[in-house]
């Protein structure tokens, strides 16, 4: 299990928090505390020459800020952006740099509380499946929620270490 996993936020002193959200029948979780807000879907000023999962930029109140398809980056194929389709903006700490990024995920959940023990690791699938992001899985209410690393997650190719933001 991860660092980032571990550093989330104690609300009730009982365990770790979660924004939970789906992309198509699977339930994900990130960290609580990488949240910085959640935006309904808005057009995109596309760039040229990124991968397709890299949607575009949106000025964020002075902030450019850039978006991913989650679905795409997964290679869960594309889906059309519906009234439910949302932006998660999160803050990654990538090269030890803050970054601020969005991700277009189906449709955000809620919030979920989640015990440290009851957290398992990734399972190694070899190298065909890559778990890069999982940080862990959980069940909650019968249902099971992949834990995702916001860092990995969000280090777009081609970012090194002199980029600035």
């Amino acid at each position: 299990m991860s660092d980032t996993v571990l550093s989330a936020s104690k609300a009730s002193g009982q365990g770790l928090q979660f924004l939970s959200f789906t992309l198509g029948r699977e339930e994900y979780g990130v960290d609580i505390l990488r949240v910085q807000e959640i935006r309904s879907w808005e057009p995109v000023s596309r760039i040229p020459n990124v991968p397709a999962y890299e949607k575009g930029v949106v000025n964020l109140r002075g902030a450019i800020v850039p978006i991913i398809d989650l679905r795409e980056r997964f290679q869960l194929g594309r889906a059309d952006y519906g009234p439910l389709t949302v932006v998660v903006v999160l803050q990654a700490i990538i090269n030890d740099k803050t970054r601020v990024m969005g991700m277009v995920v189906d449709a955000v959940s809620d919030v979920i509380d989640i015990e440290k023990k009851d957290i398992q690791a990734a399972p190694n699938f070899g190298a065909r499946v890559s778990t890069e992001f999982i940080t862990g899985l959980a069940s909650v209410n019968g249902r099971m929620v992949m834990l995702l690393d916001v860092d990995k997650l969000l280090r777009l190719d081609g970012v090194d270490d002199n980029d600035e933001t």
